[in-house]
């Protein structure tokens, strides 16, 4: 038989492989660079050498390549192709295995001639610059006639790290400062109820707003057509021919002295205060059966712990039992701290109706603004803040014998500034006193706080309290809160009602419903509406202390300020809508916000303890019993922990405090926001290179705002001479937003806030306003 690699056809196939090896070596330039030859150009004489053998592993890669062209329609040689191959990893061999195929690719197009070759690599190597240049590819060696002409650019990226040199190599600063979140659960019923809001109030805000632009647009007075027609400016503007009955009572023209409007009540306003004296009624308080123990273990303590839940009584009564023992001889006074004004001076006056004296007398308040003390006072009730700004003075407080510190138990960010410092005061003074009272039963943190002080407890409530929780979530709890006031005003014995709510616009918008929902009633019991919120005058505050006529019941509409240390009279009945307002630093506004948030459950058991005080009472909570246990945090997230601590950094160095990392705060906040606190006062020149405060940053301590704004205030005066623009800028930048955006009408308002722009900055866009504010005689719109 013959043999098959005899056969013509054979012989033919070898001889055509033989020519395309002879065309390799021929024709395709070695891969290492070679000098110019001068006989480069000469014509090539022809092969006259033997034949070459060809192994057959050779014969059968061609023969597989012939046959993927032939099937695929590619170039020989892409099968092994890798544009996305790094330099790093070719070798040697591959790049003539690369060679070899690009012969090869040629090859089966026809004998080529050198410049088709070099056409052909110049293509290939523009193609892969394009691949590395779109990023598609990355840097290999090329082979090929690209020669890349351009030289390599090192760019050399220098960052200065701009650190405060007391900083330097002790931390690293954050970009963004993460304050602990106010809402347990963001994503709870009672957190997207709070996000959204009341739709009442949004539509009562949309109608007002309805109404003023209708009373502009067809009021023509002052106007070229008004004086046609004859017609003549009111002297009153809408605003006030619009307030609320009652409010053109009180505010305007009147003292805002809050001590000036307290009525001594001649009777009680609930059965139990009518038949019992002043007397009678500290007696039955469960603080005065426990009297004598109480004092017992003040006398042998130096910090004590006292745990009484709401009606014991603690607040009213300890600072008259230390009177009472001697602690206010020698001229030092007995002080007591409250979170709120309201607080302060409501409890300073019920303690001055029980003594019978006068207030301001042997029984005084200090508030911000307002100091209702004399040389004879001994018993001081006053804000954290007011003790805090005291320190600044004298910070051994040598002033007092024994200092209480009312409502600890809601962490307010002076509170907790206060506690560490009285700690290093208790070290150096052995002889001063310091009582911690909080109305809860997580006292054990206190008592850790100050090396294991003693808790004392006084007994629970003096009545009893029926507790009731919604079936049902209430999507709309202003809604909810006013049709909650009309069922016990129509159906419950008689007794007084408090409604908490979150702020100003709530508290209005639920009086004005509950007026006029009560009005469409047929013949309905007389109700008196009070509001109370911290804006409000002091005369109006002090209304919802007064005792309602003969027949009325109260309602009152307040916010969390009257869930502590606020005894009034008469109240029966608690309403709680389960929100309120928290002081959130926001970081993409750089500044704190108030942001409506779920209440904890400690403050839930603070509200419906209202209802006990002076008798049997109810609490009707519109969130169910499964979001009050789901929902909501135990206690309040410390405002330490959610807030923004420059102002708070720069009191304390202003107190002498070296390292703010080691102060003794009671929950540390994260050291990040201590650092970039530090930072941020260093960069306002607050401080100075060594951490120490500057003549600047005891100027900034004086003033009770921002750092930034405060050095805003302070340089326009001795720099720049331009004070009472900047004292405009400031007091604009402190107060909510001045320009309404509502969604139904966002071209007019947009138009509207044009006219006042100025290009070169949002802080003159705010003098402009006020500008013209001014100019037209104040007017509301």
């Amino acid at each position: 038989m013959a043999d098959p690699s005899h056969s013509p056809k054979r012989r033919r196939l070898n001889d055509s492989r033989a020519s395309i090896l002879r065309n390799y070596h021929e024709e395709t330039p070695s891969f290492q660079p070679r000098p110019k030859d001068p006989h480069r150009n000469e014509p090539k004489k022809p092969f006259t050498g033997p034949e070459p053998e060809i192994d057959q592993a050779d014969v059968n890669a061609l023969d597989r390549d012939w046959c993927n062209t032939a099937e695929d329609g590619a170039a020989l040689g892409d099968e092994s192709h890798n544009p996305f191959g790094a330099g790093e990893d070719v070798t040697y061999a591959d790049q003539e295995r690369e060679k070899e195929l690009l012969a090869k690719k040629l090859a089966v197009r026809g004998r080529v001639n050198h410049k088709q070759l070099e056409r052909q690599q110049a293509a290939d190597a523009w193609e892969t610059n394009r691949m590395l240049a779109s990023s598609v590819a990355q840097t290999r060696e090329q082979y090929g006639g690209f020669d890349d002409d351009e030289e390599e650019t090192r760019v050399h990226l220098m960052t200065h790290d701009l650190r405060p040199p007391f900083l330097d190599g002790k931390t690293i600063f954050t970009t963004q400062r993460d304050p602990v979140s106010a809402v347990r659960d963001p994503q709870s019923d009672m957190a997207v109820f709070s996000r959204k809001g009341s739709k009442v109030v949004k539509e009562r805000r949309q109608q007002k707003e309805r109404q003023k632009q209708a009373q502009e647009a067809t009021n023509v007075a002052g106007t070229a057509l008004g004086n046609v027609l004859g017609v003549k400016e009111e002297d009153t503007d809408s605003a006030v021919a619009n307030a609320p009955p009652g409010a053109e009572e009180g505010g305007k023209g009147q003292s805002n002295k809050f001590s000036d409007h307290f009525k001594k009540q001649e009777k009680g306003a609930s059965e139990f205060s009518n038949t019992k004296t002043l007397k009678e009624q500290r007696e039955y308080l469960p603080a005065f059966a426990v009297r004598e123990e109480l004092l017992r273990v003040i006398r042998e303590n130096q910090v004590i712990i006292v745990v009484g839940q709401t009606g014991s009584g603690k607040t009213t009564q300890l600072t008259q039992f230390l009177y009472e023992d001697g602690y206010a001889r020698g001229g030092q006074m007995i002080g007591c701290t409250q979170p709120r004004r309201v607080a302060a001076m409501s409890v300073a006056k019920r303690v001055s109706e029980e003594m019978e004296v006068p207030l301001g007398g042997l029984v005084g308040y200090a508030i911000r603004f307002e100091d209702c003390t004399s040389k004879e006072t001994t018993i001081k009730y006053m804000t954290d803040g007011v003790l805090l700004r005291e320190s600044l003075t004298n910070p051994d407080l040598d002033q007092y014998s024994c200092i209480i510190m009312d409502e600890a138990h809601e962490r307010a960010l002076n509170t907790d500034v206060l506690m560490g410092l009285i700690k290093k005061v208790l070290a150096r003074r052995r002889d001063l006193k310091l009582i911690v009272t909080s109305a809860t039963m997580n006292a054990s943190r206190f008592a850790q706080f100050y090396g294991g002080a003693p808790e004392f407890f006084i007994p629970g409530r003096t009545f009893p309290v029926d507790i009731q929780y919604s079936r049902s979530p209430c999507e709309d709890y202003v809604d909810s809160a006013v049709r909650q006031v009309l069922a016990i005003h129509v159906s419950q014995p008689k007794g007084d009602i408090l409604v908490f709510m979150t702020g100003q616009e709530d508290i209005e918008v639920t009086c004005e419903l509950i007026a006029e929902r009560l009005a469409q009633l047929n013949d309905p019991p007389k109700l008196s509406i009070l509001p109370i919120y911290s804006q409000m005058p002091a005369d109006l505050q002090a209304k919802i202390f007064d005792r309602a006529a003969p027949g009325v019941r109260k309602v009152i509409v307040a916010t969390n300020i009257a869930e502590t240390s606020l005894t009034v009279d008469g109240i029966m009945y608690v309403v709680d809508a389960g929100f309120s307002k928290l002081k959130v630093y926001n970081p993409k506004m750089g500044m704190d916000t108030l942001q409506i948030t779920p209440i904890s459950q400690a403050n839930a058991s603070q509200r419906a303890g209202r209802a006990g005080r002076t008798g049997p009472g109810k609490a009707f909570h519109l969130y169910t019993e499964r979001a009050f246990r789901d929902e909501f945090y135990i206690a309040t997230i410390p405002e330490i922990q959610r807030t923004n601590l420059a102002n708070t950094v720069l009191l304390l160095k202003s107190l002498g405090v070296k390292n703010l990392l080691d102060f003794s705060f009671m929950d540390p906040p994260p050291q990040d926001t201590i650092t970039t606190s530090l930072f941020d006062l260093w960069s306002l020149g607050a401080l100075d290179n060594l951490g120490e405060l500057t003549e600047l940053g005891r100027q900034m301590t004086s003033f009770p705002m921002d750092p930034s704004l405060a050095k805003l205030v302070i340089t326009s005066a001795s720099t720049y001479n331009c004070s009472e623009e900047m004292l405009t800028i400031v007091s604009m930048l402190s107060v909510p937003p001045v320009f309404y955006r509502p969604k139904e009408r966002l071209e007019e308002s947009d138009a509207a806030r044009e006219k006042f722009f100025v290009h070169d900055s949002d802080h003159l866009t705010l003098l402009t306003v006020y500008q013209q504010w001014a100019a037209n005689g104040k007017k509301d719109g």
